[in-house]
């Protein structure tokens, strides 16, 4: 039996629920999804039906809670230079983790934040840990769960440093951790194409940040180039990576018991894509 739990970020269109239905569907072990409208400030609460339904639908897909790896908006920067911007922000978060709550599960994945090229990167890596610690006072259970970006603009979090600063200021170590999107770590910089490259850079993050925060990764092929800063996402095996970067995380047991989590270009071959990653296993 596989240690490996791999699945897709899954449409929640029509409900959260039917992000358990899609993850079924495609003979997922895992899923990902956003929790409300991802474009979207407000959403209104979970009723009790419908988080009961979700929880029979997780049950019925024979998914565990803590392979579901929901996503925050994409609105939200905890690392916002103005103060009431990253409050809005901060409120928005504070939601989004008592939604994961309320549905059972236990981590919630986010982009630390983006400087904006108004603030020092240290000043707006030390606002997300500040606000990272405020809702963990204003809330319980939930582990927040930083991404490595690519560095697109002003976004923060594509050095392996970056997310140890985070890590550091946090004060309740026992609800931080990471998710590691290859994409990401492909174009901030980060080689995983060949078995040496791969055992660098992975040691690179142990010894920076430490497996023992590693929550989840994002499977993705990279469209650009390594070091491009640019986040484009492409199908396993027909990008710039290529199929040996994902051999290696297969066979690798520190990605054991974790969700691994496809958020490719085409949903229509996630199925293939999944049975694809699954025979990568020696």
């Amino acid at each position: 039996m596989s240690k490996k739990f791999i699945g897709a970020h899954t449409s929640a269109a029509g409900g959260v629920f039917n992000a358990a239905i899609n993850a079924k569907k495609i003979g997922a072990q895992a899923f990902a999804l956003f929790t409300k409208n991802q474009k979207r400030w407000d959403a209104k609460p979970l009723d009790t039906a419908t988080i009961d339904k979700f929880k029979k639908e997780l049950e019925d897909a024979c998914i565990e809670p803590k392979h579901v790896l929901p996503h925050d908006s994409y609105l939200i920067n905890l690392g916002h230079p103005e103060l009431e911007k990253r409050e809005k922000s901060l409120t928005a978060f504070i939601d989004e983790l008592e939604r994961c709550d309320v549905l059972g599960l236990d981590r919630l994945n986010f982009h630390p934040g983006s400087f904006l090229k108004k603030i020092s990167e240290d000043e707006c890596l030390d606002a997300i840990a500040e606000s990272i610690n405020y809702a963990h006072d204003k809330t319980q259970n939930v582990k927040c769960v930083l991404e490595n970006t690519a560095g697109q603009g002003s976004n923060l979090g594509w050095k392996f440093e970056h997310l140890a600063h985070i890590i550091d200021k946090v004060e309740d170590k026992s609800r931080i951790g990471v998710c590691l999107d290859t994409c990401h770590m492909f174009t901030a910089g980060y080689d995983i194409r060949t078995r040496e490259t791969y055992d660098v850079s992975m040691a690179q993050f142990g010894n920076i940040v430490g497996f023992e925060y590693l929550m989840g990764m994002h499977l993705n092929d990279s469209k650009p180039d390594l070091g491009s800063h640019v986040d484009r996402h492409e199908s396993i095996g027909k990008g710039k990576i290529g199929l040996d970067a994902f051999k290696f995380i297969m066979n690798d047991e520190r990605m054991d018991d974790i969700p691994l989590i496809l958020e490719t270009i085409d949903d229509s071959i996630w199925k293939q894509e999944i049975e694809l990653l699954y025979s990568l296993e020696n």
